[in-house]
C-alpha cells in the first residue's frame, strides 16, 4: 500500500513560472487582492517564484508576493461581472 504521507515526485518539481509576464496591473485595488491571495500561498508553503541573485529576498511573505505581482510573476483572473449587478431596481 501507499503510503499517504509520501510526497510524489511531481509535487517536487520546480515551480510553474509563467513564460510571458502577466497584463500590469493598473487597479491599486486589485494590485492588493492579488498580492495578498499569493502571499496566502506562500504562507502555506508555495515556493516563491522570483530569485534573489541580485536583491536577497524579502523575508515576508507578503513583500515576496507584492514583488512577484509587480514583476508579472503572478496571473489573476477577474470574474465577469454577472448581469444582475450595477443595475438599479427600480
Amino acid at each position: 500500500m501507499d503510503d499517504p504521507n509520501e510526497v510524489r515526485e511531481s509535487q517536487q518539481e520546480e515551480p510553474a513560472v509563467p513564460s510571458e509576464p502577466a497584463p500590469p496591473i493598473e487597479s491599486r485595488f486589485l494590485f492588493v487582492d492579488v498580492a495578498a491571495l499569493r502571499a496566502k500561498q506562500l504562507r502555506r508553503g508555495a515556493r516563491p517564484r522570483i530569485e534573489g541573485d541580485e536583491h536577497p529576498l524579502p523575508h515576508k511573505a507578503e513583500r515576496v508576493a507584492m514583488e512577484e505581482v509587480r514583476r508579472g510573476l503572478v496571473y489573476y483572473d477577474v470574474p465577469a461581472k454577472k448581469s444582475g449587478e450595477n443595475e438599479s431596481e427600480a
